[in-house]
């Protein structure tokens, strides 16, 4: 079955059977910033935007993803956000060890496109099924809270 999609901002198709795991999809063409990590949807390794929200990839077949716009960490690290992100991760110590990376970055891309100013419980709140091996959740809050204050003084100057 041919899906058509927008991936990582080409028009194209994925040739695959419907009922198939985007995360297999997306690691066969080559795409491995989204890892195999628990395949239950719950540690964030296989996370990828899916219409800008990120989604466990893991647990999305890709019939799913018909007519829509998929981001991996590949594309996303060309953008500014991701430089914000990476700046506040650094400045809270947080090391990114590649196997997470993409739990932690798009959930902290969520939270700072989806709040005013967030508190540490509504972070530790939208973070608390990840479960990066290399990070705590003191630091990755951290990191959060100092990427948020980059992307404000980004967006705001």
């Amino acid at each position: 079955m041919n899906i058509p999609v927008i991936l990582n901002g080409e028009k194209m198709q994925l040739n695959s059977s419907a009922d198939r795991s985007l995360l297999s999809v997306l690691r066969e063409n080559k795409l491995l910033s989204a890892k195999r990590g628990c395949e239950k949807g719950i540690c964030g390794s296989c996370t990828v935007l899916l219409d800008g929200k990120p989604v466990p990839s893991c647990k999305v077949p890709v019939a799913l993803s018909m007519n829509r716009r998929i981001e991996t960490l590949e594309y996303f690290q060309k953008t500014e956000d991701y430089t914000d992100i990476v700046k506040g991760f650094n400045r809270a110590g947080i090391k990114l060890c590649g196997f997470c990376n993409s739990g932690k970055i798009f959930a902290a891309r969520s939270i700072i496109l989806s709040n005013t100013k967030p508190t540490r419980d509504s972070i530790r709140e939208e973070v608390k099924h990840l479960s990066p091996c290399c990070t705590d959740e003191d630091t990755l809050i951290n990191g959060i809270i100092y990427a948020f204050d980059y992307h404000i003084k980004r967006t705001e100057a």
